[in-house]
């Protein structure tokens, strides 16, 4: 008899990534995924260690477990990922309830992990850090439009405030060949839009000699059958010109950019160990948008880094309003273990970091909405991902700069994994709405967008 695994993924699209990876390496032990941790045998919380916040929900959500599991003695708990990583064995004693500890490097081995918990009975804690990279086997055919590619694991940057060198260890690159046999198994299934994972995909294959990360999208853009391709995340610094010059002629690449900056004040970059300044970040922003017309261009901002002054953080809504970023993911800054900055002085109250967060979350909101107004009455192709969440006459999916897209569709399942030309009729704060474009005219923003 089958069993049933589910597994709550926490965090970034790497850890999503891995959770695939897990449902793919237990499927030959019979467990099948499940989409409620009621009635599953065996339950993965896969974590996200960035933010005190997020760490905070995995024991809040480990709480809320160990009821299910009063009621239910036989039922596997286990915490994988980024917490695990971190804390180890001491989430035992604060979680009793858990059976296993998998960490960054060990959900390669979560078959092995089980079936020690099973045969003997009792906890098991594997954070062990080895030199390879923590890669499960290609992964199972499924049903969908869209996949992510780890190309690479782990980060040698150690800014001052990131726990993630610690917990995915330093930077691995795969094999261009062993990345674009995966691509091209995935390309077979029917997969249209790839997305590149690593902490810092413009570091990849320079540690191991290999071809750069210019040179791999050169190679997986000629891959038949991905007709978008998209990467996450690039470091500042090493954004190259090359880099920059391959959104004027790939075309499958798309429009979109996520480059986090941190912060508008120089003295807190270096603070942060991030080896970039405010004036090179803005290079680098003008000379995309001058190669790619449209280009988006997402952010991250750290409110509140130790000794972070009233006028630092004015530097940085000073940033965000000339940076005209199409997003920004804030947060406040909390310690993280290991961590340089977790030791730094003048640290900042949290009703203070709460204010500035909520003046930043206004700035950015008011532009991300004036520029998804500036979209209505253009055309964007929409790569249609199934029926929206709000609505289930409408059908949901993305444009090449990712914005998510709304249309009345009353066959919208029918219409996954196909492409739609859309007029937009309406900018929301964070989507856009419109219905199917009619006619030969075409506007200038779907002449930037369609080619992706």
């Amino acid at each position: 008899m089958n069993r049933r695994v589910h597994i709550q993924t926490m965090g970034c699209q790497m850890n999503v990534h891995d959770s695939a990876r897990m449902e793919d390496l237990l499927a030959p032990m019979g467990y099948e995924p499940w989409d409620s941790p009621r009635g599953a045998d065996l339950i993965i919380v896969n974590t996200c260690a960035v933010r005190e916040k997020a760490e905070d929900k995995v024991y809040s959500y480990l709480g809320r477990l160990a009821e299910i599991k009063a009621r239910r003695p036989d039922l596997l708990i286990a915490v994988a990922g980024c917490v695990a990583q971190a804390r180890g064995a001491e989430i035992l004693t604060r979680a009793p309830a858990v059976d296993m500890v998998i960490g960054t490097h060990a959900m390669a081995r979560v078959a092995q992990v089980v079936a020690e918990r099973v045969d003997t009975g009792r906890p098991v804690v594997d954070t062990a850090l080895g030199d390879t990279l923590p890669l499960a086997p290609l992964p199972r055919k499924r049903e969908r439009i869209s996949a992510f590619v780890t190309i690479m694991s782990g980060c040698d940057n150690f800014c001052s405030y990131c726990v993630v060198p610690h917990v995915r260890g330093r930077e691995i690159s795969r094999p261009p060949e062993e990345i674009l046999a995966e691509v091209r198994a995935l390309a077979d299934q029917g997969v249209k839009e790839l997305t590149l994972l690593g902490q810092n995909v413009n570091s990849y294959g320079k540690k191991e000699g290999m071809p750069d990360f210019v040179e791999l999208l050169d190679q997986v853009h000629g891959v038949s059958g991905i007709q978008r391709l998209r990467f996450v995340t690039s470091h500042p610094k090493d954004l190259s010109p090359a880099l920059v010059d391959a959104f004027s002629r790939l075309d499958k690449l798309c429009g979109r950019v996520h480059l986090p900056v941190q912060s508008g004040s120089d003295r807190v970059l270096a603070a942060m160990n991030r080896r970039y300044t405010v004036g090179q970040y803005l290079e680098k922003l003008s000379a995309l948008r001058r190669v790619r017309e449209g280009m988006a261009v997402t952010t991250d901002i750290i409110v509140g880094f130790p000794g972070e002054t009233r006028a630092e953080f004015q530097q940085t809504l000073h940033l965000v309003a000339e940076g005209d970023f199409d997003g920004v993911f804030s947060f406040k800054y909390s310690d993280r273990p290991y961590t340089a900055a977790s030791g730094f002085p003048d640290k900042i109250s949290e009703a203070e970091k709460s204010r500035r967060l909520n003046e930043l979350i206004e700035l950015a909101n008011e532009i991300g909405l004036r520029k998804n107004r500036a979209l209505e009455g253009t055309v964007c192709t929409v790569l249609v991902e199934g029926a929206s969440r709000k609505d289930e006459r409408e059908a949901s999916g993305r444009c090449p700069d990712n914005r998510t897209v709304n249309f009345p569709a009353e066959n919208a399942r029918q219409l996954v994994g196909t492409f739609v030309e859309v007029r937009i009729e309406r900018g929301n704060a964070h989507s856009l709405w419109g219905r199917p474009a009619a006619g030969p005219d075409r506007t200038r923003a779907q002449e930037v967008t369609h080619a992706a």
